[in-house]
C-alpha cells in the first residue's frame, strides 16, 4: 500500500493535454458575441413596438386628448378630390321671397375645374350601386346651354327659372375665349364649365355635348338633361316643363331611318362591322335624356371613334352619332322624338330663324299645340317644350307676351 503510486487527476490532465491558449480565447470571444447579440435583439424588438405604438397614437385620436385628429390636406380651389366624387347636398326649400334674394358665392360655387375630358368622363361614368340615397333628394333638371358667347335671350330665361331654385341646375359651354360678364344676381352666374372650341359639323360639337353631360352628371341630383342653344326659348312655364320631363318614362332624342341621300347616303362603309347601315339613324341635335342614358353616352368608347374617323362633312356627326348610338344600345329608353321645335320647312342646311315680326300669340300657340304625339303611351298635343332659332330682336316682344308663354306677369 505504501509503495503504491497515485495517478494524477484525469480532467487536469485532459486540459493540459488538449486545451491550448487560443481555444480559451475563442471561447471568450464566443461568449462576448452571444451576449451582445442577445442584448441587441431585445433592444430592436422593444424599439419596434415603441415605434408601432407611437404611429398608432399619431394617426388615431386619443380618448383623453383635447387635440382634434389630423385631417388630410384639402384640395386646392378649382379642383376636385381624387378620392371621391362630389356629392352636392339636397336642395333646400325656399319661399318666393327667399328665391329673389341674390345668392352669394358660397351658395353658388363655380363649375370650373382642372380635369381634362378623359378624367371628367371617367368620373362622370361612375354609378352608385345602392339605388337608395342616404339623404332626401329632390330630382333636378340640368339645363345645358351650348353657346358661342353670351345669351341674348337670358332675360326670358331668368323669368322662366325665377322662384324654382332647388329644382334645376344650369351649365353653359361657351367658346373658351369668351369673356364672361354675367351679373352676380343672374341664374347664369358662375354656371360656365371648362370648354373648348367647337366647329360646326365636326366631332368637336359632340365633344362639347358630352362635356356638358359629364359635368352635369357629377351632381347626383340631376335626373334629366336637356341640351339648348343661345337661340332657344321655353314654350311653357317651369312647372309644366319640369313635370313633363321628370315624370316621363323615356328620353326625347330624335332618331329615324332616312333612306334619302341626306340620311343613309351619308353612311360610310368603312364603319362596318361596328356600325351597319341598317342601324344608321338621323335626328335632331337638340336632345333631352334620362340620367341612365346620359351615362351610356359619355361612357361610350366603342362607337365614338368610328364616327370620329368616318363621319366627316358631308356626314355631320351631330345629326347621326347620338341617334345611331341610342338606337343600337338602348332603343327602349327613347321616344325617337325631340322636345325642341325647329323649322326645317325652308330649303338650306340651316333651320329657319325668327325675329321681332314673327312674335305673335298665334305663331307661338301653333308651335305649342299644333302637333300630336304620345306621352307615356297617351295621346297629347304638348309635344314641344322649347323652340329655336329665335333672334335677339325677338326678346322684347317675347317679354311682352310672357303671361301667355310662361303664365306669369311680364
Amino acid at each position: 500500500m505504501g509503495n503504491e503510486q497515485h495517478s494524477p487527476p484525469l480532467i487536469p490532465k485532459f486540459l493540459n493535454t488538449h486545451v491550448q491558449p487560443y481555444h480559451v480565447l475563442h471561447f471568450f470571444f464566443f461568449v462576448i458575441g452571444l451576449s451582445i447579440g442577445t442584448i441587441a435583439s431585445l433592444y430592436i424588438k422593444n424599439l419596434y413596438f415603441s415605434l408601432q405604438a407611437n404611429l398608432l397614437l399619431s394617426t388615431s385620436p386619443s380618448l383623453h386628448s383635447s387635440q382634434p385628429p389630423t385631417l388630410p390636406p384639402k384640395c386646392p380651389p378649382g379642383t376636385l378630390s381624387s378620392l371621391s366624387l362630389p356629392i352636392l347636398p339636397p336642395p333646400t326649400n325656399r319661399t318666393q321671397n327667399e328665391s329673389t334674394v341674390a345668392v352669394n358665392d358660397q351658395e353658388k360655387p363655380s363649375l370650373m375645374h382642372g380635369m381634362d375630358d378623359e378624367e371628367l368622363f371617367w368620373r362622370a361614368s361612375m354609378v352608385p350601386r345602392i339605388p337608395v340615397f342616404p339623404y332626401s333628394l329632390t330630382p333636378r333638371v340640368a339645363f345645358m346651354f351650348l353657346t358661342k358667347g353670351h345669351l341674348p335671350l337670358a332675360p326670358l330665361w331668368e323669368k322662366f327659372f325665377k322662384g324654382h331654385q332647388g329644382f334645376y341646375n344650369i351649365y353653359v359651354h361657351p367658346h373658351p375665349d369668351f369673356v364672361d360678364s354675367t351679373p352676380e344676381d343672374s341664374v347664369f352666374y358662375r354656371r360656365r364649365i371648362p370648354s373648348k372650341a367647337v366647329e360646326w359639323g365636326r366631332s368637336t360639337m359632340i365633344d362639347a355635348e358630352r362635356r356638358l353631360l359629364a359635368n352635369a352628371l357629377l351632381d347626383f341630383s340631376n335626373e334629366r338633361f336637356v341640351l339648348l342653344s343661345e337661340s332657344c326659348i321655353p314654350l311653357f312655364n317651369f312647372t309644366t316643363v319640369y313635370n313633363y320631363l321628370i315624370n316621363s318614362n323615356v328620353s326625347f332624342l330624335g332618331s329615324f331611318d332616312d333612306p334619302r341621300k341626306a340620311g343613309r347616303g351619308r353612311y360610310n362603309r368603312l364603319m362596318w362591322p361596328i356600325v351597319n347601315i341598317t342601324e344608321w339613324r338621323k335626328g335632331s341635335q337638340w336632345f333631352e335624356v334620362h340620367r341612365d342614358l346620359a351615362v351610356e353616352i359619355i361612357a361610350d368608347r366603342k362607337y365614338y371613334p368610328v364616327f370620329q374617323n368616318y363621319c366627316t362633312p358631308s356626314c355631320y356627326m351631330d345629326e347621326h352619332y347620338l341617334p345611331t348610338l341610342v338606337n343600337m344600345i338602348a332603343p327602349e329608353l327613347n321616344s325617337n322624338r325631340s322636345v325642341t321645335w325647329v323649322d326645317w320647312s325652308r330649303p338650306g342646311p340651316h333651320p329657319g330663324k325668327f325675329g321681332w315680326n314673327d312674335m305673335t300669340d298665334e305663331f307661338l300657340n301653333r308651335i305649342r299645340y299644333g302637333t300630336n304625339c304620345t306621352y307615356n303611351g297617351l295621346p297629347t298635343s304638348i309635344c314641344f317644350l322649347f323652340a329655336r332659332k329665335f333672334l335677339p330682336s325677338a326678346l322684347e316682344p317675347l317679354l311682352r307676351i310672357t303671361p301667355l308663354l310662361l303664365g306669369i306677369d311680364p
